[in-house]
């Protein structure tokens, strides 16, 4: 089999109530540390990992602010395999539904594929690269940091500069 290099998005903003830590930040911490020990338990071997962001929610309006992170990651799954596994390790920590419709919502765990190699791919499923990825620094500044000279395929810009041009513009 070949192995595949998968680059993820992780998100938490909802304690598990079965962790047990000092402060709200570390209850989320875990979370996203649990995610990755369980993705490991199925095959999904961490090359590397971000620092833990804390990030103000996206798209929806909530009290309970994000931890994020990125992760490189080594698979022999197929991305829609990659993509079954992040939903059973999601279903296993207690998220109960995905996005729909983008319509988001608080959650324990969030887990996306960002890219997958270099391949480009558009199920209703699953897209690749992740859509909308350049709007958010939720996700571009953990990327940035383990992978800053990795090209946006479609995009054919450095996960680097595209922070840039997001930080850019919000001045």
């Amino acid at each position: 089999m070949s192995r595949h290099i998968a680059y993820l998005s992780l998100g938490s903003n909802l304690c598990n109530p079965d962790v047990v830590a000092v402060s709200r930040h570390d209850r989320l911490s875990c979370n996203i540390d649990n995610a990755l020990r369980a993705l490991g338990e199925r095959g999904v071997t961490l090359l590397k990992c971000s620092s833990f962001f804390e990030t103000e929610p996206w798209g929806f309006d909530s009290p309970n602010g994000f931890i994020n992170a990125a992760a490189k990651v080594e698979t022999e799954l197929s991305p829609l395999d990659l993509l079954q596994t992040l939903c059973e390790v999601e279903r296993q920590m207690g998220r109960t539904e995905k996005s729909n419709s983008r319509q988001y919502s608080d959650r324990i765990i969030d887990i996306d594929i960002l890219f997958y190699d270099n391949v480009v791919m558009s199920l209703p499923s699953l897209i690749i690269p992740h859509p909308l990825m350049e709007q958010r620094r939720f996700v571009l500044a953990p990327l940035a940091e383990i992978a800053p000279d990795f090209v946006h395929p479609l995009l054919k810009k450095k996960i680097a500069a595209l922070l840039e041009k997001l930080d850019c513009k919000s001045l």
